[in-house]
């Protein structure tokens, strides 16, 4: 079943997670899975837009569509593995490549992201800073359209509010909740039209990792106030002042306002040159 009805306290949020099901297969196909693909789709067309713009060779999206596929996924889940429960995947370690249970961390990815565009830009001869401020728009894009997921199955709910936009997750239990998950969609959407408009106007004169370090430092800085907003996704954060996924924002905060600073730098010297 799938319903949205608005009243005048809070919105009752029952929507089905599984968009439409395989009938052949009896394979259900989730709304979290096609807003995922999705991602990747309009982030591969913002890619081929931003090359074409700067005379870059356009089959290089192709491979780097490949190097932020496979380094999203796979660092998302060792994210999940590693940093909320080791000890369950380490006496269950078949359970690491179940995705289709859950379990996906956002801090992981960009792990693993920054691993992938090194050896992008290696391969490809581009500055590192470079291919980072550009993807910085598409992984913007894509933080709204996961997140959208992650509204779709009734997760990564909000604590208790008596807000009027509170929703209540019927699959979830009967509590007006904040929809954090929704807050972090909105701020992303908006994050994506700054960072591209940013580049669009501005990029001959940026120095690189300008892009990449407001990125850092505005995303996670948001990620952070967001959390308080959260439920906590496994037991052992209860008893913490700061829970796994404010800890996990803090090095991305300060590596942003680090870069901003040796941008600035090399940007003034470059001026005095």
């Amino acid at each position: 079943m799938t319903s949205v009805n608005i009243f005048f306290t809070f919105i009752t949020w029952n929507f089905n997670p599984d968009a439409f099901e395989i009938p052949i297969l009896n394979f259900p196909v989730r709304w979290y899975g096609l807003l995922f693909a999705l991602s990747f789709l309009v982030g591969q067309q913002v890619m081929h837009f931003i090359y074409k713009r700067e005379g870059r060779p356009a089959g290089e999206v192709e491979t780097l569509t490949i190097y932020v596929a496979l380094a999203t996924v796979i660092g998302a889940r060792l994210g999940h593995v590693l940093f909320y429960d080791p000890v369950y995947f380490f006496h269950n370690p078949s359970k690491i490549i179940a995705t289709w249970e859950g379990g996906l961390a956002s801090h992981g990815a960009g792990i693993g992201l920054f691993i992938a565009l090194y050896l992008f830009a290696r391969k490809t001869n581009v500055p590192y800073l470079w291919i980072l401020d550009r993807m910085t728009i598409i992984v913007a894009s894509t933080g709204c359209l996961i997140r959208l997921g992650n509204l779709m199955n009734s997760e990564m709910v909000g604590i208790p509010t008596t807000m009027p936009w509170g929703f209540v997750f019927v699959l979830v239990d009967d509590v007006p909740r904040h929809p954090a998950q929704l807050y972090e969609s909105i701020f992303c959407f908006f994050l994506f039209i700054g960072l591209f408009w940013a580049w669009y106007e501005f990029k001959e004169r940026m120095p690189n990792g300008f892009l990449f370090g407001w990125f850092l430092a505005i995303l996670f800085s948001f990620r952070f106030i967001d959390e308080f907003f959260k439920i906590n996704q496994e037991p052992f954060e209860d008893g913490m002042i700061l829970n796994m996924g404010q800890l996990l924002s803090i090095p991305f905060i300060l590596t942003g306002i680090i870069i901003l600073f040796l941008s600035k730098k090399k940007s003034q010297q470059t001026l005095k040159v």
